[in-house]
């Protein structure tokens, strides 16, 4: 039996596909997996050929063992159902779908590096039950640990549990397991998030200091304006910032994360910061990168301010939800800007918003005792 990785050009893909030969006989496998074909002209970025060589390397481990599979015993040259394998494995192929999106595609990676601890040497589709789904739940919440060696959040236990069930619920429509284990066990909760924000007063002293990256630091204060994830405003072109004398300007985007299309108004001052217009495909904040040199200077950023709260870009977004709140906008109208789907995700914000007024009730001590007859007890 020979299994031979090859590879066939589809319209501006590499489709990639596994060809197994035996006694004159050929079935194929296609893995689901593309490469970035190089230009007519030039070559591929360092980015691009990064993400070709982590598709190859995938596929080069999924041909490993199919052929490791078949040596064994466990499956048939014409198998066609089994010949898809195992389920991290198949989790693997799903997360090569969420490159386009990196903080999905990251939740996607580090839920996958958890369930490879929990069970190193993989799983079949045969052998996927409620007890599997339930010691991996459980391994999440009890044993799991970060690169620190801390215990997991519960937001990062609830979100890694959901990719891994999202996982299944795929491999259910893929038909190659009939029914979901995961249906029979119940869900982990999600916590309570410490959403960190800037006050205005920090806000305003933000302004003030200079950033070693200035188009950082411009679609940041963007994003406190606006309250556009970092998602969409890295994505954001010319011709999505828009106007009409009766709205004003306005960004009409699509959202990365749910797909739906927006229409968000944003002030003058908002409007300014971006300034002068360039071609409608060209985009709004050119060099915009993201890394952890980025989030450094960031933070860095911040702290010439004098702010000690760990910061990321991200938290802009919460500086506009929270400012809005403050300043007496309704929820309902907050929950539209942001474009949530669901009025309690705006309501963390709500939660925040009440502490710091209970905090605020308690900051004003008059220098007086009163007499015991009108003290109250608790």
């Amino acid at each position: 039996m020979m299994v031979t990785l090859r590879q066939r050009q589809k319209g501006n893909k590499i489709s990639l596909y596994l060809d197994y030969y035996k006694n004159g006989k050929r079935k194929y496998e296609y893995l689901s997996l593309y490469l970035i074909p190089a230009p007519e002209k030039g070559r591929l970025t360092k980015a691009q050929k990064d993400v070709n060589n982590k598709i190859l390397s995938l596929a080069e481990s999924i041909r490993s063992k199919r052929l490791l599979e078949i040596q064994n015993g466990l499956y048939g040259f014409n198998d066609q159902e089994k010949l898809k394998g195992f389920f991290i494995i198949y989790m693997e192929i799903l997360a090569q779908n969420k490159l386009d999106s990196k903080g999905n595609f990251d939740n996607w990676d580090s839920a996958i590096k958890h369930l490879k601890k929990y069970n190193p040497k993989d799983v079949s589709f045969a052998n996927l039950d409620s007890k599997y789904v339930e010691g991996f739940r459980d391994y999440l919440t009890k044993t799991a640990r970060t690169a620190g060696n801390k215990p997991l959040t519960a937001n990062s236990a609830h979100s890694y549990f959901n990719k891994f069930k999202a996982a299944l619920k795929q491999a259910v429509k893929d038909g190659i397991i009939r029914a979901n284990p995961a249906d029979q066990v119940s869900s982990l909760p999600v916590g309570d998030n410490e959403r960190e924000f800037l006050t205005n007063e920090e806000l305003q002293s933000v302004i003030k200091h200079e950033c070693e990256i200035p188009v950082l630091k411009t679609a940041f204060l963007f994003s406190c304006l606006s309250g556009l994830r970092w998602s969409d405003i890295s994505k954001l072109v010319w011709s999505e910032v828009q106007h009409s004398k009766e709205y004003g300007w306005y960004i009409r985007f699509t959202q990365k994360k749910t797909k739906g299309t927006e229409t968000l108004p944003i002030s003058d001052q908002a409007r300014n910061l971006l300034g002068k217009m360039d071609k409608p495909t060209e985009k709004v904040f050119k060099g915009l990168k993201y890394s952890a040199w980025h989030n450094i200077k960031l933070q860095q950023w911040i702290m010439k301010a004098g702010i000690s709260k760990t910061i990321t870009f991200h938290c802009a977004r919460h500086t506009y939800a929270t400012l809005q709140l403050t300043l007496g906008t309704d929820i309902f109208t907050v929950s539209k800007l942001l474009g949530h789907k669901d009025l309690k995700t705006t309501q963390v914000y709500a939660k925040i918003i009440d502490e710091k007024k209970m905090l605020a009730a308690n900051k004003i001590i008059l220098d007086f005792e009163l007499p015991d007859d009108q003290k109250f007890a608790n």
